[in-house]
């Protein structure tokens, strides 16, 4: 198993992990790797919270997952609104998306129109990873049965 760097075991605010140096070596990987997603729907609007896999990998999120930048991984569905609210001590940012399900479920021509798979759309984003964090990562070639212990 791999070292991993010691990190506060609980969420804390963008403030406390600052934006790594510019020089700083980073990887670009799908943000699936970082965080996992919930997603709902009601009527034309759909609910996606990404939760980060560690609370040292939050802070990415903050920084990189921003309404625009949702927003534009959207743009086929043309959403008419995105709104982002932060839940630091959660370690998750919930993005509610408005006009995004074709008139919702009942109205829609598309037969998947349910907010449900929507999350996997933006667990796609790629997302710019300082190599330090590369350890708190999950995905392909990594031991998904291991825990995201906290030192």
């Amino acid at each position: 198993m791999a070292s991993r760097p010691a990190v506060s075991a609980a969420p804390t605010s963008h403030a406390a992990h600052p934006a790594p140096e510019p020089s700083t070596p980073t990887r670009q990987v799908e943000l699936r790797a970082a965080a996992h997603g919930r997603t709902g729907d009601k009527g034309d609007r759909s609910n996606i919270s990404v939760i980060a896999w560690h609370p040292a990998l939050y802070p990415l999120l903050v920084e990189q997952l921003t309404e625009d930048a949702v927003a534009r991984q959207f743009a086929s569905r043309r959403p008419t609104r995105v709104t982002r609210h932060l839940l630091p001590r959660l370690g998750a940012i919930n993005f509610v998306l408005d006009g995004v399900l074709d008139g919702g479920v009942n109205d829609a021509l598309n037969l998947d129109s349910h907010g449900k798979a929507l999350s996997f759309v933006v667990l796609a984003m790629p997302l710019m990873v300082p190599e330090t964090l590369v350890p708190w990562l999950r995905g392909p070639g990594m031991d998904h049965n291991e825990t995201m212990e906290t030192a």
